[in-house]
């Protein structure tokens, strides 16, 4: 009886607290954002340069957002977090800027010997510092047509310390009637390839003076991608070392070149069957890649040959693909599927590319998923807004955060030292979460919930004389 009134509590507060955070006076227009969102990211039934923003005027969507949002604070429904930002048209892509690993100018190289050689222990501070001062880069807008929102590019600062992204951008960068729809940040600090609806570009960082980040510039290199030209790209990533670069297209085009040469590595087209996700080993000798139809294709580079189809069981929708991070002889493939509206994931070996193992593990439909660089830890974001964080080994939960964003999570990338977790969603927000370490006293904490409750009803037997004294 006890425990049923502790469940019947537990789920009011659940149903109270998450219709509490709800923005009701969003709720119409942002449905129809959701939906178009939706059909991008999960459906890929439409393509992002035919954004219907005629059926929910964009401009109005943000002034909304931003009314709700003061509104709500007043209220005390929801207040925004430091980690999180809004950023005034709805975020596509984003990844991390790895900021140390970007070249100063010669001048500002000579300067920083000489500043090397001052002290050790300045050194060091610095070091600490720079480690603490993250970059972000997100792009989006409202597409084409004079919708009011503009198409950006955006890089923002995070501070580790605080937990909180900058007021201020440190780099914005307007791009006309193009909206930025995908990127790939070059892991070496090399620049930024941002797929637009009919091509892509390639940007330079440019850092001069101090190592100071709000001293990074990005420019439009003046190099072309040719190869890449009228081309809708509905996935792009380089592999570990940024020497190769793997592409897909709308049109059911899936290219591989070697960078920066761009010279051509392999080649297929699938008419009619857009390429969805791809994704490197960590060793870079494999390729998988998934399409709106059919098998994971698994290839290897070497021979430019496909070497696995991995096939899907009756009723799965494959959506993103993941190799493991690691150089052991234990690497998996994780692969994102939806079964009746239910998001799961799925393993495979990769020696012998058998399914080993398959768990759901959300109930919303998946539009985001990535893994850590250190391996350990796997994230699935759904329409609804929500994170889940999970062991990459045993797929147990590690954390959750409900309501994250307001609606649909249209990426999630892992820092490079794995300690923070970056999130965008189509309602104009990005956010940084610090990723804890999980804290053992979990199962003592339900000890002491299972002992309080064994002795509320060892003194209920009692009073009533169902046993003798204690």
């Amino acid at each position: 009886m006890i425990f049923l009134i502790f469940s019947l509590v537990a789920f009011y507060l659940e149903e109270t607290g998450s219709r509490s955070g709800r923005f009701d006076s969003l709720h119409f227009r942002f449905r129809r954002w959701m939906q178009i969102g939706r059909s991008i990211f999960v459906d890929r039934t439409v393509q992002p340069n035919r954004l219907a923003v005629e059926d929910a005027d964009p401009s109005k969507f943000c002034d909304l957002l931003k009314t709700s949002t003061t509104g709500s604070m007043a209220r005390g429904r929801r207040e925004i977090e430091p980690c999180s930002k809004t950023y005034g048209f709805p975020i596509y892509c984003a990844g991390w800027v790895p900021f140390s690993h970007i070249p100063t100018s010669s001048a500002s190289q000579e300067n920083e010997n000489e500043n090397e050689n001052e002290g050790d222990d300045k050194g060091d501070s610095a070091a600490s510092d720079a480690s603490d001062k993250l970059l972000v880069a997100l792009g989006g807008g409202g597409g084409e047509g004079r919708s009011g929102v503009p198409n950006a590019l955006v890089i923002s600062g995070f501070d580790f310390p605080s937990r909180s992204l900058s007021d201020e951008p440190v780099i914005r960068i307007g791009t006309e009637s193009d909206l930025p729809y995908r990127m790939a940040i070059h892991p070496t600090g090399d620049g930024i390839i941002c797929s637009f609806p009919n091509g892509s570009r390639w940007f330079k960082w440019d850092l001069r003076g101090s190592r100071d980040y709000k001293k990074l510039a990005l420019n439009p290199s003046e190099e072309s991608l040719t190869q890449l030209e009228n081309v809708s790209l509905q996935a792009l990533c380089f592999n570990k070392e940024g020497s190769v670069l793997a592409t897909g297209s709308e049109d059911g085009n899936l290219r591989v070149f070697k960078w920066p040469a761009m010279e051509s590595i392999l080649s297929e087209v699938v008419d009619d069957n857009s390429v969805k996700d791809l994704d490197f080993s960590f060793d870079g000798k494999h390729l998988a890649s998934l399409r709106s139809s059919g098998p994971c294709r698994v290839w290897d580079l070497n021979s430019s040959s496909v070497i696995a189809n991995l096939a899907r069981e009756s009723g799965e929708i494959f959506r993103f693909c993941r190799f493991s991070c690691s150089s052991d002889d234990n690497q998996v493939l994780f692969v994102i599927a939806m079964h009746d509206d239910q998001g799961k994931i799925i393993t495979w070996n990769t020696t012998t590319w058998k399914r080993i193992g398959s768990k759901r593990v959300v109930k919303d439909p998946i539009s985001a998923f990535n893994i850590s660089p250190d391996g350990k830890l796997l994230a699935v974001g759904t329409i609804e807004g929500g994170i889940v964080v999970l062991n990459s080994k045993n797929l147990q939960v590690h954390s959750v955060i409900k309501k994250a964003h307001l609606g649909l999570l249209t990426s999630l990338v892992f820092s490079q030292d794995s300690r923070a977790l970056l999130s965008s969603s189509f309602d104009s927000t990005a956010r940084v979460t610090a990723i804890e370490a999980k804290k053992s006293n979990g199962l003592s904490m339900w000890l002491v919930f299972l002992v309080i409750i064994v002795a509320i009803l060892a003194y209920y037997f009692q009073s009533n004389g169902l046993i003798g004294n204690l």
